[in-house]
Protein backbone atom coordinates (compact mmCIF):
# COMPACT_ATOMS: atom_id res chain seq x y z
CA UNK A 1 0.00 0.00 0.00
CA UNK A 2 1.46 3.69 -0.87
CA UNK A 3 2.15 6.06 1.48
CA UNK A 4 -0.90 8.50 0.20
CA UNK A 5 -3.10 5.27 0.81
CA UNK A 6 -1.97 4.34 4.18
CA UNK A 7 -2.37 8.00 5.53
CA UNK A 8 -6.05 7.68 3.87
CA UNK A 9 -6.56 4.65 6.30
CA UNK A 10 -5.36 6.33 9.04
CA UNK A 11 -7.10 9.67 8.67
CA UNK A 12 -10.68 7.48 8.01
CA UNK A 13 -9.41 4.97 11.05
CA UNK A 14 -9.13 8.29 13.29
CA UNK A 15 -12.64 9.33 12.65
CA UNK A 16 -14.09 6.25 14.27
CA UNK A 17 -14.53 7.11 17.98
CA UNK A 18 -15.06 3.49 19.22
CA UNK A 19 -11.62 2.63 17.45
CA UNK A 20 -9.38 5.06 19.05
CA UNK A 21 -10.92 4.54 22.02
CA UNK A 22 -9.91 0.93 21.68
CA UNK A 23 -6.51 1.28 20.86
CA UNK A 24 -5.65 4.59 23.37
CA UNK A 25 -6.75 2.08 25.88
CA UNK A 26 -4.98 -1.06 24.79
CA UNK A 27 -2.27 0.81 24.22
CA UNK A 28 -2.50 2.20 27.98
CA UNK A 29 -2.83 -1.47 29.11
CA UNK A 30 0.41 -2.93 27.44
CA UNK A 31 2.19 0.08 28.59
CA UNK A 32 1.00 -0.84 32.10
CA UNK A 33 1.85 -4.18 32.10
CA UNK A 34 5.15 -3.91 30.41
CA UNK A 35 6.60 -1.08 32.46
CA UNK A 36 4.48 -0.97 36.17
CA UNK A 37 6.51 -4.12 37.53
CA UNK A 38 9.86 -3.19 36.64
CA UNK A 39 8.72 0.35 37.58
CA UNK A 40 7.34 -0.61 41.18
CA UNK A 41 9.16 -3.82 41.42
CA UNK A 42 6.32 -5.72 41.66
CA UNK A 43 6.61 -9.57 42.24
CA UNK A 44 3.84 -11.93 41.85
CA UNK A 45 5.17 -14.89 43.16
CA UNK A 46 6.53 -13.51 46.72
CA UNK A 47 4.07 -14.49 49.77
CA UNK A 48 3.49 -11.81 52.08
CA UNK A 49 3.51 -13.57 55.75
CA UNK A 50 2.76 -10.44 57.58
CA UNK A 51 -0.66 -9.75 55.49
CA UNK A 52 -1.60 -13.41 55.63
CA UNK A 53 -3.92 -15.32 53.43
CA UNK A 54 -7.28 -13.83 51.72
CA UNK A 55 -6.39 -10.73 52.93
CA UNK A 56 -8.68 -7.88 51.81
CA UNK A 57 -7.53 -4.85 50.40
CA UNK A 58 -5.22 -2.26 51.93
CA UNK A 59 -2.98 0.21 51.61
CA UNK A 60 0.07 -2.31 51.40
CA UNK A 61 -2.11 -4.33 49.01
CA UNK A 62 -4.62 -2.53 46.91
CA UNK A 63 -6.62 -5.99 45.89
CA UNK A 64 -6.01 -8.18 48.76
CA UNK A 65 -3.47 -11.24 48.63
CA UNK A 66 -4.51 -14.47 47.67
CA UNK A 67 -5.01 -18.17 48.88
CA UNK A 68 -0.98 -17.99 49.67
CA UNK A 69 -0.40 -14.30 50.59
CA UNK A 70 0.73 -13.39 47.10
CA UNK A 71 -0.27 -9.79 46.30
CA UNK A 72 -3.33 -10.00 43.69
CA UNK A 73 -2.30 -6.73 42.15
CA UNK A 74 1.05 -7.51 41.39
CA UNK A 75 -0.67 -11.14 39.92
CA UNK A 76 -2.78 -8.71 37.94
CA UNK A 77 -0.46 -6.92 35.73
CA UNK A 78 2.37 -9.28 35.63
CA UNK A 79 -0.57 -11.71 34.25
CA UNK A 80 -1.48 -9.36 31.66
CA UNK A 81 1.56 -9.87 30.18
CA UNK A 82 0.70 -13.74 29.44
CA UNK A 83 -2.57 -12.99 27.90
CA UNK A 84 -1.38 -9.97 26.07
CA UNK A 85 1.57 -12.09 25.40
CA UNK A 86 -0.83 -15.49 24.16
CA UNK A 87 -2.95 -13.55 22.38
CA UNK A 88 -0.56 -11.51 19.96
CA UNK A 89 1.61 -14.75 19.53
CA UNK A 90 -0.83 -16.59 18.37
CA UNK A 91 -2.41 -14.27 16.42
CA UNK A 92 0.73 -13.97 14.47
CA UNK A 93 1.54 -17.73 14.02
CA UNK A 94 -2.26 -17.96 12.54
CA UNK A 95 -1.35 -15.01 10.29
CA UNK A 96 1.97 -16.52 9.05
CA UNK A 97 0.53 -20.22 8.18
CA UNK A 98 -2.80 -18.90 6.95
CA UNK A 99 -1.65 -16.37 4.65
CA UNK A 100 0.62 -18.75 2.38
CA UNK A 101 -1.71 -21.61 2.69
CA UNK A 102 -4.44 -19.15 1.10
CA UNK A 103 -2.21 -18.10 -1.41
CA UNK A 104 -0.82 -21.05 -2.83
CA UNK A 105 -4.87 -23.28 -2.72
CA UNK A 106 -6.21 -19.87 -4.41
CA UNK A 107 -3.21 -19.17 -7.19
CA UNK A 108 -1.97 -22.79 -7.73
CA UNK A 109 -5.27 -24.77 -7.47
CA UNK A 110 -5.37 -27.89 -8.13
CA UNK A 111 -4.01 -30.87 -5.81
CA UNK A 112 -2.41 -27.75 -3.42
CA UNK A 113 -6.48 -26.45 -3.67
CA UNK A 114 -7.90 -29.86 -2.61
CA UNK A 115 -5.15 -30.64 0.13
CA UNK A 116 -5.02 -27.20 1.67
CA UNK A 117 -8.66 -26.81 2.25
CA UNK A 118 -9.61 -30.38 2.99
CA UNK A 119 -7.04 -29.96 6.30
CA UNK A 120 -8.92 -26.78 6.88
CA UNK A 121 -12.70 -28.52 6.70
CA UNK A 122 -11.03 -31.22 9.00
CA UNK A 123 -9.67 -29.01 11.72
CA UNK A 124 -12.81 -26.49 11.66
CA UNK A 125 -15.09 -29.69 11.61
CA UNK A 126 -13.69 -30.25 15.55
CA UNK A 127 -15.08 -27.67 18.43
CA UNK A 128 -11.86 -25.23 18.84
CA UNK A 129 -11.97 -25.10 22.37
CA UNK A 130 -12.22 -29.46 22.88
CA UNK A 131 -9.73 -29.04 20.17
CA UNK A 132 -7.01 -26.96 21.67
CA UNK A 133 -8.24 -28.37 25.05
CA UNK A 134 -7.26 -32.20 24.22
CA UNK A 135 -3.89 -30.92 22.29
CA UNK A 136 -2.54 -28.78 25.19
CA UNK A 137 -3.06 -32.00 27.55
CA UNK A 138 -0.70 -34.00 25.65
CA UNK A 139 2.24 -31.49 24.67
CA UNK A 140 1.99 -29.33 28.15
CA UNK A 141 0.53 -25.89 29.97
CA UNK A 142 3.46 -24.42 28.96
CA UNK A 143 3.07 -20.98 27.76
CA UNK A 144 4.87 -21.45 24.41
CA UNK A 145 3.33 -24.93 24.11
CA UNK A 146 -0.35 -22.94 24.33
CA UNK A 147 0.97 -20.35 22.14
CA UNK A 148 1.89 -22.69 19.29
CA UNK A 149 -1.31 -24.83 19.71
CA UNK A 150 -3.41 -21.47 19.62
CA UNK A 151 -1.71 -20.13 16.41
CA UNK A 152 -2.05 -23.92 14.62
CA UNK A 153 -5.55 -23.89 15.43
CA UNK A 154 -6.66 -20.92 13.79
CA UNK A 155 -4.89 -20.77 10.73
CA UNK A 156 -8.11 -21.96 8.63
CA UNK A 157 -10.08 -18.87 8.70
CA UNK A 158 -7.18 -16.45 7.83
CA UNK A 159 -6.45 -19.31 5.06
CA UNK A 160 -9.95 -19.53 3.72
CA UNK A 161 -10.25 -15.59 3.70
CA UNK A 162 -7.16 -15.39 1.50
CA UNK A 163 -7.92 -17.76 -0.39
CA UNK A 164 -11.18 -16.19 -1.50
CA UNK A 165 -9.65 -13.21 -1.91
CA UNK A 166 -7.20 -14.81 -4.16
CA UNK A 167 -9.60 -16.42 -6.58
CA UNK A 168 -11.33 -13.00 -7.56
CA UNK A 169 -7.90 -11.26 -8.20
CA UNK A 170 -5.86 -14.08 -10.42
CA UNK A 171 -8.68 -14.00 -12.83
CA UNK A 172 -7.83 -10.34 -13.23
CA UNK A 173 -6.51 -8.46 -16.44
CA UNK A 174 -3.60 -7.57 -15.03
CA UNK A 175 -2.40 -10.91 -13.71
CA UNK A 176 -3.19 -12.20 -17.29
CA UNK A 177 -0.78 -9.10 -17.95
CA UNK A 178 2.21 -9.94 -16.06
CA UNK A 179 1.64 -13.79 -16.59
CA UNK A 180 2.01 -12.73 -20.55
CA UNK A 181 5.26 -10.81 -19.40
CA UNK A 182 6.72 -13.68 -18.36
CA UNK A 183 6.20 -13.40 -14.80
CA UNK A 184 7.00 -16.26 -12.31
CA UNK A 185 4.72 -17.59 -10.14
CA UNK A 186 6.73 -16.98 -7.06
CA UNK A 187 6.86 -12.95 -8.64
CA UNK A 188 3.48 -12.72 -9.42
CA UNK A 189 2.37 -13.77 -6.42
CA UNK A 190 4.71 -11.74 -3.78
CA UNK A 191 4.11 -8.46 -6.16
CA UNK A 192 0.88 -8.70 -7.39
CA UNK A 193 -1.35 -11.17 -5.30
CA UNK A 194 -0.07 -10.70 -2.02
CA UNK A 195 -0.89 -7.23 -1.20
CA UNK A 196 -4.42 -7.18 -2.92
CA UNK A 197 -5.19 -10.60 -1.19
CA UNK A 198 -3.74 -9.97 2.12
CA UNK A 199 -5.68 -6.09 2.91
CA UNK A 200 -8.80 -7.88 5.03
CA UNK A 201 -6.41 -9.84 6.84
CA UNK A 202 -5.29 -7.06 9.05
CA UNK A 203 -8.84 -6.05 9.66
CA UNK A 204 -9.62 -9.79 11.30
CA UNK A 205 -5.98 -9.99 12.80
CA UNK A 206 -7.25 -7.93 16.25
CA UNK A 207 -10.32 -9.98 16.37
CA UNK A 208 -8.04 -13.34 16.07
CA UNK A 209 -6.12 -11.55 18.97
CA UNK A 210 -9.39 -11.34 21.10
CA UNK A 211 -10.32 -15.23 20.10
CA UNK A 212 -6.85 -16.29 21.21
CA UNK A 213 -6.92 -14.36 24.72
CA UNK A 214 -10.09 -16.34 25.77
CA UNK A 215 -9.05 -19.14 24.61
CA UNK A 216 -6.07 -18.93 26.79
CA UNK A 217 -8.42 -17.48 29.66
CA UNK A 218 -11.22 -20.69 29.07
CA UNK A 219 -8.06 -23.03 29.56
CA UNK A 220 -6.70 -21.76 32.37
CA UNK A 221 -10.00 -21.22 33.93
CA UNK A 222 -10.69 -24.98 32.96
CA UNK A 223 -7.22 -26.09 35.02
CA UNK A 224 -5.28 -26.86 31.85
CA UNK A 225 -3.84 -23.38 30.39
CA UNK A 226 -1.00 -21.58 32.12
CA UNK A 227 -0.22 -23.10 35.62
CA UNK A 228 -0.04 -21.31 39.28
CA UNK A 229 2.43 -19.76 40.24
CA UNK A 230 2.35 -18.42 37.25
CA UNK A 231 -0.14 -15.58 36.43
CA UNK A 232 -2.77 -15.13 34.02
CA UNK A 233 -5.57 -13.15 33.72
CA UNK A 234 -7.58 -16.92 33.27
CA UNK A 235 -6.38 -18.83 36.10
CA UNK A 236 -6.77 -16.09 38.65
CA UNK A 237 -10.65 -15.97 37.48
CA UNK A 238 -10.20 -19.53 38.43
CA UNK A 239 -10.23 -18.63 42.00
CA UNK A 240 -14.32 -17.86 41.19
CA UNK A 241 -15.27 -21.44 41.05
CA UNK A 242 -15.31 -21.32 44.79
CA UNK A 243 -18.65 -20.77 46.14
CA UNK A 244 -16.57 -18.81 48.99
CA UNK A 245 -14.64 -16.71 46.88
CA UNK A 246 -17.15 -15.81 44.41
CA UNK A 247 -19.43 -15.21 46.79
CA UNK A 248 -17.57 -13.12 49.65
CA UNK A 249 -14.32 -12.22 47.95
CA UNK A 250 -15.23 -10.18 44.40
CA UNK A 251 -11.68 -8.35 44.73
CA UNK A 252 -10.17 -11.63 43.79
CA UNK A 253 -11.28 -12.58 40.33
CA UNK A 254 -13.55 -9.12 39.15
CA UNK A 255 -10.77 -7.42 38.26
CA UNK A 256 -9.06 -9.81 35.50
CA UNK A 257 -12.50 -10.43 34.16
CA UNK A 258 -12.95 -6.66 33.61
CA UNK A 259 -9.78 -6.97 31.96
CA UNK A 260 -10.30 -9.84 30.00
CA UNK A 261 -13.74 -8.11 28.79
CA UNK A 262 -12.10 -4.43 28.46
CA UNK A 263 -9.37 -6.16 26.16
CA UNK A 264 -11.60 -8.13 23.53
CA UNK A 265 -14.00 -5.19 23.37
CA UNK A 266 -11.11 -2.36 22.54
CA UNK A 267 -9.58 -5.65 19.98
CA UNK A 268 -13.70 -5.33 18.69
CA UNK A 269 -13.61 -1.99 18.11
CA UNK A 270 -10.02 -1.63 16.55
CA UNK A 271 -11.28 -4.22 14.48
CA UNK A 272 -14.15 -2.99 13.11
CA UNK A 273 -12.71 0.04 12.90
CA UNK A 274 -9.50 -1.49 10.66
CA UNK A 275 -12.45 -3.09 8.52
CA UNK A 276 -14.22 0.35 7.49
CA UNK A 277 -10.92 2.40 6.95
CA UNK A 278 -9.36 -0.68 4.61
CA UNK A 279 -13.13 -0.74 3.06
CA UNK A 280 -12.82 0.69 -0.64
CA UNK A 281 -16.46 1.76 -0.88
CA UNK A 282 -16.35 3.93 2.54
CA UNK A 283 -18.43 6.57 3.20
CA UNK A 284 -17.83 9.62 5.09
CA UNK A 285 -20.17 10.77 7.84
CA UNK A 286 -22.18 12.87 5.60
CA UNK A 287 -22.79 9.89 3.45
CA UNK A 288 -20.62 10.84 1.02
CA UNK A 289 -18.27 8.31 -0.70
CA UNK A 290 -14.92 9.67 0.11
CA UNK A 291 -12.97 10.98 -2.95
CA UNK A 292 -9.55 8.86 -4.23
CA UNK A 293 -5.96 10.32 -2.82
CA UNK A 294 -5.20 11.36 -5.98
CA UNK A 295 -7.96 13.79 -6.60
CA UNK A 296 -7.90 15.18 -3.21
CA UNK A 297 -4.30 15.87 -3.97
CA UNK A 298 -3.36 19.68 -5.27
CA UNK A 299 -1.88 19.17 -8.76
CA UNK A 300 1.86 19.79 -7.80
CA UNK A 301 1.30 16.98 -5.34
CA UNK A 302 0.23 14.79 -7.91
CA UNK A 303 2.90 15.61 -9.98
CA UNK A 304 5.56 14.67 -7.86
CA UNK A 305 3.18 11.56 -6.74
CA UNK A 306 3.38 10.55 -10.70
CA UNK A 307 7.25 11.71 -10.82
CA UNK A 308 8.16 9.18 -8.17
CA UNK A 309 6.55 6.30 -9.59
CA UNK A 310 9.19 5.13 -11.90
CA UNK A 311 7.23 2.13 -13.79
CA UNK A 312 5.01 4.06 -16.72
CA UNK A 313 1.97 1.79 -16.32
CA UNK A 314 1.83 2.97 -12.49
CA UNK A 315 1.54 6.85 -13.77
CA UNK A 316 -1.10 5.98 -16.65
CA UNK A 317 -3.41 4.14 -13.97
CA UNK A 318 -3.21 7.32 -11.50
CA UNK A 319 -4.20 9.58 -14.64
CA UNK A 320 -7.03 7.23 -15.50
CA UNK A 321 -7.72 6.62 -11.93
CA UNK A 322 -8.64 10.64 -12.05
CA UNK A 323 -9.96 10.80 -14.60
CA UNK A 324 -12.63 8.41 -14.38
CA UNK A 325 -13.72 9.88 -10.54
CA UNK A 326 -13.16 13.51 -11.46
CA UNK A 327 -16.81 14.13 -11.48
CA UNK A 328 -16.43 13.42 -7.91
CA UNK A 329 -13.83 15.83 -7.03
Amino acid sequence: MRRGGMRGVWSRFRRDRRAMAGLIVLTVEAVCVLLLPILLGLEPDVTDRAAGFWAVPSAAHWLGTDDVGRDLLARLICGGRISLLVGFAAAGISVAVGIPLGLLAGYCRGPWEFIIMRCADVVQSFPSIVLVLCLVSVVGASVWNIILVIGFMGWTSIARLVYGNTLSIREKEYITAVQALGGSTATILRRNVLPNAVAPVWASLALRVGRAILSESSLSFLGVGIRTPQASWGNMIQYATDPVVFSTRPWVWVPPSLCIVVTVFCLQFIGDGLRDAMDPKWTSPAGMPEAPTACRETPVELAREMERLSEPEQVYAVRADCARTRPLC
